[in-house]
């Protein structure tokens, strides 16, 4: 599984100088579906985050579902707050 090698949303409570979920999920969309913002920091004490499922079946990366990718990046923008930006339409 990728792992997740940059989260510039700020704002999300797993991200602490880093992604601190243990999983990410991207939908279909190409939002991270874990992003949440509760105003409680959540996650592991260090920074492991990868991503465990992808639902954007048009991503070249994507494979039976699951994220091919070396790593992936996670910024704001999409129809959400957190979007992959390593989504390539293909």
């Amino acid at each position: 599984m990728p792992h997740v090698a940059d989260c510039a949303v700020t704002d999300c409570s797993y991200n602490h100088d880093g992604c601190h979920a243990f999983a990410v999920t991207i939908d279909d969309d190409v939002d991270c579906a874990t992003f949440i913002d509760i105003g409680t920091r959540g996650g592991l004490d260090r920074v492991v985050a990868q991503v465990g499922a992808c639902q954007r079946t048009s991503c070249q990366f994507n494979t039976n579902l699951e994220c091919g990718a070396d790593a992936v990046r996670i910024g704001p923008g999409g129809s959400g707050t957190a979007n992959c930006l390593t989504f390539v339409e293909g």
